[in-house]
This record gives structure tokens, sequence and C-alpha cells, in this order.
């Protein structure tokens, strides 16, 4: 059943072309434009954003009933889905929340964003990437709203979206009481650190400029969740990498031979991001769960189980 929030609204978000016929003005504030239910536990938003200019779709896994919950925001990776988020696509997610208490927001799209604000539009990418705004102002009212959230929220992650999970948390971390980190280098500002991210944004058709600017733009360090880390206290916090060492999960994934190849060697880069973001929680005496797993490359299943183990701690954090 599809429910459309008002008939006007919907009209606005469209783009009308023709003779004699105007574009309809869009709306003002964000807003979710129609809302379609894949089962009593799953809907798809279409959400006006007005940082943007544009609608954004948003999967949805959430309890059947209307008591109040907490919400956990799930980011992906720099090659996300189209049409539906690669969590839905490559995890057990679904199955895996149908029992649990919680609201799932899946973001779909943001492909080489870093989910983040960034300073020019880039045609590349579709235009205007405002998805910091677009995570941390529109999009929570809305989900709590139409979903009885409760305000307590957290966010995860993997690899882009892991980087992205922690710059989030550490620059707002008022609104998140923890965050998960797989696979992620959580770093912006060293040498290696930001040729990944440039080389990340230009595979997937970007210009890394104009995100952050050239690597001496102060938007960089602002984003650097390792300088920021002492805003990590109190939260929870579970970060895992794979040592770069195919397992036989590996023999799973569907990207194989990718998953064992150029996955190796990028969870082997990550692993090092990894024990430096360890240590500088030791340094600062933040308490989190690091898990260094001896085995492990850049892939799916990996993170599934990722997602299975880092529940629990998320989930306390959230209910307590």
């Amino acid at each position: 059943m599809r429910r459309t929030a008002a008939a006007a609204l919907t009209l606005m978000a469209l783009v009308i072309s023709g003779t004699g016929i105007a574009r309809a003005d869009p709306p003002t504030e964000s807003t979710i434009v129609d809302m379609r239910d894949v089962s009593p536990n799953r809907s798809q938003l279409t959400v006006y954003s007005a940082a943007m200019g544009r609608t954004a779709t948003v999967d949805v896994l959430h309890p059947a009933d209307n008591g109040p919950r907490p919400t956990y925001y799930l980011l992906d990776g720099v090659d996300s889905g189209a049409g539906e988020t690669n969590w839905t696509q490559k995890t057990d997610i679904v199955p895996f929340f149908a029992d649990k208490r919680v609201n799932v927001v899946l973001p779909v799209g943001g492909r080489g964003s870093f989910y983040s604000d960034w300073e020019r539009p880039d045609p590349g990418l579709g235009g205007v990437q405002r998805w910091e705004t677009f995570l941390t102002r529109e999009l929570p009212p809305l989900i709590d709203a139409r979903f009885a959230g409760n305000g307590r929220n957290a966010i995860g992650g993997l690899s882009m979206g892991a980087l992205s999970a922690a710059t989030l948390t550490t620059r707002y971390p008022e609104l998140y009481r923890g965050f998960a980190a797989f696979s992620g280098c959580l770093d912006t500002v060293s040498a290696n650190a930001k040729l990944a991210i440039r080389n990340s944004i230009g595979w997937v058709g970007g210009n890394p400029d104009n995100m952050w600017g050239p690597d001496g733009d102060p938007a960089w360090a602002e984003h650097d969740p390792l300088a920021r880390a002492a805003a990590l206290r109190g939260k929870a916090v579970y970060i895992s990498a794979g040592s770069g060492t195919p397992g036989p999960e590996s023999l799973t994934d569907p990207l194989m031979p990718q998953a064992v190849t150029f996955g190796a060697v990028l969870e082997y880069l990550v692993r090092g991001c990894t024990e430096t973001f360890q240590q500088r929680l030791r340094e600062l005496d933040v308490p989190a769960t690091v898990v260094l797993h001896p085995e492990g490359t850049h892939s799916w299943p990996y993170w599934q189980q990722d997602l299975h183990d880092s529940w629990p701690l998320l989930e306390s954090a959230l209910t307590d």
C-alpha cells in the first residue's frame, strides 16, 4: 500500500516540463513526501531534503507496533546501493532486526559523498551534496515523528560509512549515544588517509576538491575523528577491522575474486588505521571495543558478522 503525505507535496517534489508548463516550486522544509510499506517491519520513504533541493530514498526497518523505540542509522560504503541500500541486498540485516525494538534507518544513495556537506556541488555525483545536514538535522525529527523514535540515536557504517559514522559522532556528540565502524580508516588528515579518500571519490566519478577543498583546506581537519576523539568519551564505541588474510567467509562473498585480491590489500591498510585510532583512544583513556580479527578482507561476510557482534553494545547504550 502506498501512502502519500499530501498530494500537494508530491506535486511540488516532481519536475514538470513541457510547453507552457512551469516547474512546481519545491517545499521550503524537509518532509516525507511518500512512504511505501514493504512489509509490517519495513518501509521505504521518499524524503525531500531542503538542504540538497531533491528527494532521497530511505529504508527503515522498524517494529510493527507504534511504541517508542531508539533509532540506529547505518551507512553504506563508497559504492552505495541504487534504489536499495547494500545492507539489505548483501546481508541478513532484515531478519536480524525483525525481532528487535529499534528503528534501523538506511539512507539510499550518498555514493562517494562521505555523507558530508560538500563545499561545492559535484556534477559527477549528482549536484549538491549536503548529507551531513540531511542526516543530523533534517532526517531525525522526521523519523522520530513517523516511527515513534524516542530521541536516542546511534550510528554505524562500513568503509566510507565507517569514517562518516565516526566523523558525525565526533562532530555531533549530543546526537549519538554510540557508533560502530567496520573496516574504516578513521582519519582525514594523514597523507595516506587523504589519498585514500581522494581515490575513493574519484573512483565513483566525483571531484574530491569539491568536498573539503584542496589538501590544505581546514575542512579536512574539521572532519577528522582522530583529532576529535575526545568527544567519544561516554559513548559506546565499537571498531573492527580484519587483517587482510582471507578466511573461509571470503569464499562466500558474491564479489569473489575481488574479495581476496583488492579487498585483502585494502583491509590490510585499514588495519593500520584502526590500530592508530585504538592507540589514540588509549592515550585519551576513552573506553572502546576494538576488534582486530585475525583474518578478514574488505568484504560483506565480515561486515555482516560485525553487525551482529556490535549490536549488544549499541543496544545497551540505546536502552540504558
